[in-house]
């Protein structure tokens, strides 16, 4: 209870702002029992009057409660399963800027960061261009082999680490206790929530993780004709201080300037719907924060990404599902999008597939019955979420940051082309995908990797079978000399012949599956 103390302040003076900000008053009392809704009532009566929309009174209790609060309210904007669509929507505009730290500290901390004198680090090191919670930019010019070249410098804030650590432990402490109470928490799974809100800033202020993100991801991209990265100079890079190349491009914010260099905005628009699946779909990395601030367009035309802090991965079974999902949107193939669900056991098998695919149903048919240009992926979500909750399919957290930043994507890409029909421009990539993963092709190097991992298992049989021998001549020995087994040993004794039998039983099924691998492969 002591060590629960330090929370309950921390958390206390959170509940304090957002009453004071009058931000309890998006929360609907009737489902609530009775003492919560007493507790809000009297926690209203701090509320001060403010004439501001609701959303802009969260922004402000968040902004108030300092550099961790706008991170968790940046990273609820990722997940309008848990405060909903609309309310994530506004969250994205949540603004994570703050005054500089002084030049003095910023040249400080490089020169402890790096070990070297900063005239011998860079030709030139100029103010901050750019402050935010966690680290500011600042804009300096290093000597390549063909001259002086300008390079962006991020260095992050002093005493910023043990901020976060404090605050984190009083979310977290609050996650647990909410899912002790809730199930609709449990649902929501809100410690996993508050474990990757977590282990997202930990990654952020860790600048030489950002590096080797930025790095992975120059690597997946490197033969894309539309996309590129900026490269890392890891010998100016530490674990507070990553330096880039320098961005000279027009960000994707900028409608008038991208209008004055005469670009194809269409064209733009089709590239970062596709650039952004192709990343999650063929590379199953892709970046997760890609507002307009963050994207640019370089002098020849193609898409630069800046600020890796949030990466979202997808493993092979999560592409597939991905990729499945958004085919049976675009052909309207609603049974097998229900099947992918069942299949990757995201909702219990108790269910009926049937009635799942209904609902699906009801998801997708307003979006082809619609124009393009009216299409709304917040409304779709909005309904996707609805069913998902209705058919007991538990929040996975790797799919809900994807599909936030689709939505994210598509409204960049909106704001270029007003009518975009992401569905249409989507459909070759996730084609392609499938059709290299799902059709012959895919079916022959899947057989070939199952061919492989059934010759590992064969390898370590003859040992486990061997041991579970040994274990037999134990036994008999030991009873042919007249020892009395307890009950437990007896019982211990079952337990080793059971899984020695099921080993064999295992042999037998895999060398079955590998004889009809086989068969397929030479077929």
């Amino acid at each position: 209870m002591i060590s629960a103390l330090p929370h309950f302040a921390r958390l206390g003076r959170a509940g304090f702002v957002f009453a004071r900000e009058g931000v309890l008053g998006l929360i609907d009392p009737k489902p609530l029992p009775m003492p919560a809704r007493m507790a809000l009532r009297i926690a209203r009566l701090f509320e001060r009057r403010s004439t501001g929309a609701a959303t802009t009174r969260l922004s402000s209790a968040l902004t108030r409660l300092g550099p961790t609060y706008v991170k968790l309210g940046q990273f609820l904007a990722t997940r309008p399963d848990v405060v909903g669509v609309v309310l994530a929507r506004d969250l994205e505009s949540l603004q994570d800027k703050m005054p500089p730290f002084s030049q003095t500290e910023a040249e400080a901390m490089v020169e402890e960061a790096l070990g070297g004198p900063l005239e011998k680090l860079f030709i030139s090191f100029g103010t901050a261009v750019a402050a935010a919670s966690i680290a500011q930019v600042h804009h300096a010019t290093i000597v390549a082999p063909d001259g002086p070249k300008p390079v962006a410098v991020k260095v992050l804030r002093p005493g910023i680490e043990r901020r976060f650590a404090v605050d984190l432990e009083a979310i977290a402490f609050a996650a647990r206790n909410a899912e002790h109470v809730s199930v609709e928490a449990r649902r929501l799974r809100l410690i996993d929530v508050a474990d990757n809100l977590r282990r997202t800033c930990v990654m952020e202020m860790d600048l030489r993780l950002e590096a080797a993100a930025l790095s992975e991801m120059a690597e997946n991209t490197h033969n894309d004709p539309d996309f590129r990265v900026p490269a890392v100079d890891w010998d100016r890079t530490a674990r507070t201080v990553l330096t880039l190349d320098w961005i000279d491009g027009v960000p994707l914010s900028d409608r008038a300037r991208l209008d004055a260099a005469g670009l194809d905005l269409k064209a733009l628009a089709h590239a970062v719907i596709q650039t952004f699946l192709r990343h999650a779909l063929r590379d199953g990395f892709f970046h997760a924060d890609m507002h307009p601030g963050n994207l640019f367009v370089d002098p020849s035309g193609k898409l630069v990404a800046v600020d890796f802090g949030i990466m979202g991965r997808l493993g092979v079974k999560e592409r597939r599902f991905l990729a499945e999902i958004l085919y049976g949107f675009i052909t309207r193939d609603y049974q097998r999008t229900a099947e992918v669900h069942f299949e990757a056991g995201y909702v219990p098998r108790h269910h009926s597939v049937e009635s799942f695919a209904q609902a699906i149903r009801a998801i997708g048919e307003p979006i082809h019955n619609r124009p393009a240009n009216e299409i709304s992926m917040a409304n779709l979500l909005t309904l996707l979420f609805e069913v998902t909750g209705l058919f007991d399919m538990r929040t996975r957290p790797e799919l809900i940051l994807l599909q936030k930043t689709m939505v994210v994507v598509e409204g960049v890409a909106r704001s270029l082309d007003p009518q975009l029909d992401m569905w249409k421009v989507a459909e070759p990539v996730v084609r392609e995908w499938i059709e290299r993963n799902l059709g012959p092709p895919g079916m022959i190097e899947g057989a070939t990797d199952g061919v492989r991992e059934v010759g590992k298992f064969f390898g370590g049989v003859p040992s486990l079978l061997t041991r579970g021998a040994s274990l037999v001549e134990q036994i008999d020995t030991i009873t042919r000399d007249g020892l009395v087994l307890a009950p437990e040993t007896v019982a211990a004794i079952g337990r080793a012949q059971a899984r020695r039998n099921r080993w064999t039983v295992t042999a037998l099924w895999a060398i079955a599956a590998l004889l009809v691998m086989l068969i397929f492969v030479v077929w």
